[in-house]
């Protein structure tokens, strides 16, 4: 169900289609956009983003650091309160994000990166990902030994953007436990008692006027609603399991590692070179069950998880095995050689948490004085580690083309460069989602049919140097 919901979302991206969709979208909304002028005392922002969480934060400071809107007011709107920046806890959080370079890129343009390296970072040079109903796998990795990429825990980049927001006062104004209970949208057209603007209702009693409304406010975006925008979304039959664990030997540990498993996907990621996070996909009931056994049992289960056969037949794997041979005689030395992962010693006390899992999509990422970006526009399977990418992809990409917008001297909240982040983003976030999905359904059977499949497939990519250097690519944008 959900990969054809992917394809038919995938065929609504042309550019004709919508502009034609759009249009009759917003004026759809007009009737709710008959707002009487507002009065001079109340603030009209430029830039409003709802939502302060990394990829809203990480939004409000691209925009501020951006050289041709230094001169354009900047809003960033927070719920929640400021959360403490000057103190560290000795212990690792278990929510942890893998940034890709091309994250790290966006996050180091602002200055948010070197906060983030003088707290807690740990890079990974390699990426093991096998399957547990064969002896197939695939490695990732670069010759000249750079970092493929960084786990980082969620409060250390949420700390760095505060901090870095900090440094931008000036250009970016920030409003924390400041909630927003409604919008209300300007008319397709103009008239003389209406709101050109985005008008925003805060808790408080405060009204607000944007030219451009950025939603970044999660899953369950308000904006979005608000917006009238249709999220097409799918629940998997999983949840994900994670927690904080201490390896029983310390090692260089920079490889992240992934598993196969047919209940679903168990990753190792490395947090120091004693510690690693884990995020084990597998169904309700066995997530359940693993919150709740005892640290023993638990430790038990991660280490059989990661080292178990039992998954495995003599027909699949004598079958991998002359596939194996055979392209080991066509390239020789096309493969890195298998590292065994490490042992689970312990898991720190109170780290275990289960939420469940998704796939969401909206329809549109904008509309007139309106963008999505972030989670509020897609929501893909942790598999692939490629969730706030995604959402990073989305700042760099609007943030290019608003700066344009500015440089031009357009109005920032015009469909015309909206609709070009739009376009770009669906097809490359679409593409993403797609093939994580695709890999969560062809690893979630143990068929033999299947399994041969994957396992070939696998074994070939693993040898093939340009494949892997093109999914490294994709990936690490």
């Amino acid at each position: 169900m959900a990969a054809s919901m992917v394809l038919f979302l995938c065929q609504g991206i042309g550019p004709r289609k919508s502009f034609c969709f759009r249009s009759v979208c917003v004026a759809s909304l007009g009737w709710r956009g008959g707002s009487v002028r507002s009065s001079s005392s109340e603030a009209v922002y430029d830039v409003v983003v709802s939502g302060g969480g990394m990829v809203g934060s990480a939004m409000a400071a691209a925009l501020g650091n951006d050289a041709h809107l230094h001169d354009k007011k900047i809003l960033l709107l927070e719920a929640g309160p400021k959360k403490a920046t000057n103190q560290l806890p000795k212990s690792y959080s278990n929510r942890v994000s893998a940034i890709t370079p091309g994250s790290a890129t966006l996050l180091n343009s602002f200055g948010a990166w070197d906060h983030i390296c003088s707290m807690r970072i740990k890079p990974f040079r390699r990426m093991q990902v096998w399957d547990a109903c064969s002896e197939a796998m695939i490695i990732f990795d670069k010759d000249n030994l750079e970092d493929m990429g960084y786990i980082v825990e969620n409060d250390v980049i949420m700390s760095a953007l505060t901090k870095q927001l900090d440094t931008m006062s000036d250009r970016v104004e920030v409003l924390y436990r400041s909630r927003a209970l409604g919008y209300t949208w300007p008319l397709p057209y103009q008239t003389c008692d209406a709101s050109p603007w985005v008008e925003i209702d805060l808790a408080d009693g405060r009204r607000l006027q944007t030219k451009l409304l950025i939603g970044a406010d999660g899953q369950n975006s308000v904006v979005r609603k608000a917006a009238g925008i249709q999220n097409i979304q799918y629940q998997y039959d999983q949840s994900a399991v994670v927690a904080t664990l201490h390896l029983s030997e310390a090692t260089d540990n920079n490889v992240a590692w992934q598993r196969f498993l047919p209940s679903g996907p168990i990753a190792l990621l490395p947090l120091s070179d004693t510690v690693s996070s884990l995020v084990w996909s597998t169904s309700h009931e066995h997530a359940s069950q693993l919150q709740n056994m005892d640290e023993e049992s638990f430790v038990d289960c991660i280490n059989s998880a990661f080292w178990s056969n039992a998954n495995h037949s003599d027909f699949i794997d004598t079958a991998g095995s002359m596939f194996r041979s055979a392209l080991s005689l066509l390239m020789p030395s096309g493969s890195a050689a298998r590292q065994l992962p490490p042992s689970v010693a312990k898991v720190d006390p109170k780290s275990r948490a289960v939420f469940p899992l998704g796939l969401g999509h909206a329809t549109e990422y904008v509309q007139h004085r309106m963008a999505l970006i972030g989670d509020a526009a897609h929501r893909v399977h942790p598999l692939a580690g490629q969730g706030v990418n995604m959402g990073f992809g989305d700042i760099a990409c609007l943030t290019h083309h608003l700066s344009a917008a500015a440089f031009n001297g357009k109005d920032l909240g015009s469909l015309n460069h909206l609709l070009q982040y739009e376009q770009e983003q669906q097809r490359h976030n679409l593409s993403m989602m797609a093939a994580v999905d695709l890999l969560k359904r062809l690893y979630s059977t143990t068929a033999a049919p299947f399994v041969l499949l994957r396992t070939w497939g696998l074994q070939a990519t693993n040898v093939a140097t340009s494949v892997k250097e093109q999914i490294m690519g994709f990936a690490s944008k």
